[in-house]
């Protein structure tokens, strides 16, 4: 018999309707994400919101996500300042800039004060800059090709996409060496 044969071929398996949600499920689907995954309120919100649109709700009067969320809160669960400070920190040590970091956070759900909270200090705020054009071998970290005003100007564009301020991104850009580079980041410490 051959393989391709209408004999052999399997048809496709439907795939079966999830059941819809009531308070003990979406409860317990709340929690399994928050073991998961460190997050907002917002977030877990938002989660909350899309799984109920998903697969329906069939439990006693309407879902209360807001109380889910807000028992999670008082548990421990969810710590919004805690998550806006470790995400800051996170986009900092990888090279992005105080812009960048608010619009992750905003995303997040997360408050306008805890945002400018977790944003860093300015010795944060060029040691990321720093950061970035060492990764990216921007400026002095370059291969030469630094002193072409059209690169120049293509790796402050760059810098100014991942959150920086321009007169860092042309600091950076325009430095001639990475000692230069120490010495602006030792500057804004004093």
């Amino acid at each position: 018999m051959d393989r391709n044969s209408p004999d052999r071929r399997r048809a496709p398996r439907e795939r079966k309707q999830p059941r819809p949600l009531d308070a003990p499920r979406l409860n317990e689907m709340a929690l399994a994400y928050v073991a998961r995954f460190a997050i907002s309120a917002g977030k877990l919100s938002d989660y909350l919101r899309r799984k109920l649109r998903e697969r329906g709700w069939e439990g006693e009067g309407k879902a209360d996500i807001g109380a889910i969320v807000g028992r999670f809160i008082e548990l421990g669960y969810v710590d919004d300042a805690g998550f806006a400070r470790s995400k800051a920190q996170s986009l900092l040590r990888r090279g992005y800039g105080a812009r960048r970091i608010d619009q992750a956070l905003g995303a997040a759900g997360i408050d306008e004060s805890l945002r400018d909270e977790s944003r860093g200090s300015e010795v944060e705020a060029r040691r990321a800059a720093l950061v970035m054009a060492r990764k990216r071998r921007f400026g002095p970290f370059g291969k030469g090709e630094g002193l072409d005003p059209a690169i120049r100007e293509k790796q402050v564009a760059a810098m100014l996409r991942a959150g920086h301020p321009l007169a860092h991104a042309r600091e950076v850009v325009n430095a001639l060496s990475a000692e230069a580079l120490e010495e602006w980041i030792d500057e804004a410490a004093e």
